[in-house]
């Protein structure tokens, strides 16, 4: 730990981040409450894993900064469990619009749009693919394989970093860490490819349960937690964060992205509160939908 040697600004910094930590922590636990109490029994446990993405980051990034030994361990759990909520997400959203039955009976003749981000946003030409069981199968297959292949690479980098075969900033091709990173990379370009799909088809639809909002705070939980930190950490290695004794480059850097995940992550939290902290009436039945567009057109 690095509070005895903390001046007095940086100890009332540690002070409010660990307070931003632990309200987090406690608003996390009122919502969960709530979301048992008034959300279906089939969304709940769906529910509060996306929103524990943020108060879970904000918890392992405080930890790494009280105890600089545990960074690679508390960075490793937040990664797992984001790749976990990156399937979630994938799930709350078939399961918003009625299930996987349902969904499919709205969308029978619908096509997914594959050109669509992080993959084949430039890749116009691609053709539509049918909504079918078989394609939602592979679009949960794509988030799902992210969230199994994650913790195994993870565990794999802790082996070798106790092994001492496995340092994060030894980027050479000898290295373990380029190939893990590089691996890791591809894997989840994989996954949020089948999230930005679906959200392509359903926004319209689920337009009335703030899907809007809800894809927008996962996305910046995802870019503040991978983007920022794999740029703080670039700054670091390439010695622009500048070291300051005792701590090296490399530490400023991982204090740097752990002080703004703690923030960034306490103002997430706080905004998903208001975002899903809604009860909504369940979509209407297809039937109902075909019904109301016949009325509409017979009666102008």
């Amino acid at each position: 730990s690095l509070s005895a040697g903390l001046d007095l600004p940086g100890r009332f910094l540690f002070a409010i981040l660990t307070l931003m930590t632990l309200i987090a922590n406690l608003v996390f636990i009122e919502e969960a409450v709530y979301i048992y109490r008034k959300i279906p029994t089939s969304k709940r446990s769906i529910i509060i894993w996306v929103n524990a993405a943020a108060p879970v980051i904000a918890t392992t990034s405080c930890i790494g900064m009280w105890i600089p030994r545990s960074t690679m361990f508390t960075d490793f759990t937040a990664a797992v469990f984001f790749a976990i909520v990156i399937h979630k997400f994938l799930l709350m959203m078939i399961k918003e619009c009625g299930g996987q039955k349902l969904l499919l009976r709205r969308f029978e003749n619908g096509r997914f749009k594959i050109s669509t981000g992080p993959c084949c946003c430039c890749c116009l030409c691609l053709p539509r693919v049918p909504i079918t069981r078989r394609t939602l199968f592979w679009l949960k297959l794509g988030t799902f394989q992210f969230a199994f292949f994650r913790p195994v690479l993870m565990f794999l980098s802790v082996v070798l970093w106790s092994n001492g075969n496995y340092t994060l900033y030894n980027l050479s091709p000898k290295g373990a860490a380029i190939w893990i990173s590089c691996f890791i990379g591809v894997l989840t370009i994989l996954a949020l490819w089948p999230v930005a799909i679906m959200f392509q088809q359903v926004r319209t639809l689920l337009i009335c349960k703030k899907i809007i909002p809800k894809f927008a705070l996962y996305q910046f939980i995802l870019i503040l937690n991978h983007l920022q930190a794999a740029i703080i950490n670039i700054l670091a290695m390439q010695r622009i964060i500048p070291c300051a004794p005792p701590l090296s480059s490399s530490a400023r850097g991982a204090y740097m992205t752990q002080q703004l995940l703690i923030m960034e992550m306490f103002l997430i939290t706080l905004i998903s509160r208001v975002v899903y902290r809604r009860t909504y009436d369940d979509l209407e039945p297809p039937e109902c939908m075909a019904e109301e567009a016949e009325d509409n057109k017979q009666n102008p």
